[in-house]
């Protein structure tokens, strides 16, 4: 099996998400459509205190790795004499890709900035979502 084969399987998770954004009542899609980039930000500003907190960051590195896979499947095979024979199956080499969180230097001044900058921007998003969230309550009550 290579990565090629595997290739669809990626889309999996983030069908798996669709469906469960689906999932909410109409007032709390509504909610969750016009409030993603609050929760965007929320994400972002919780990434850069835990940045500040620890004076460093995380990044993600890909590597490839090389490892033995099964290609073809053990078979059993009964002969006419009655005796059973067995084959081992082939092993094949296949690259698989590993995602690494890597600690990253930072620049403190620089992830302090950004910070009180989305920090800024999340209130602003707040006080637009206000009437957002209210239209939606307005056009999907729940009983």
């Amino acid at each position: 099996m290579s990565l090629r084969s595997l290739a669809p399987l990626k889309a999996t998770p983030l069908m798996a998400l669709a469906l469960l954004a689906a999932c909410g009542t109409p007032q709390e899609q509504c909610i969750a459509q016009n409030t993603r980039d609050l929760r965007v930000l929320d994400r972002l500003i919780t990434e850069s205190q835990g940045n500040l907190a620890r004076g460093y960051a995380f990044v993600d590195v890909e590597t490839t790795h090389t490892r033995w896979v099964r290609c073809e499947p053990p078979t059993v095979e009964t002969l006419p004499d009655g005796t059973v024979r067995r084959e081992p199956g082939r092993m094949c080499l296949d690259d698989i890709t590993v995602t690494e969180r890597r600690p990253a230097a930072i620049d403190l001044g620089a992830e302090k900035s950004k910070l009180v900058s989305m920090q800024k921007k999340r209130a602003e998003l707040a006080k637009a979502a206000v009437p957002v969230i209210a239209a939606c309550k307005r056009a999907y009550p729940e009983g």
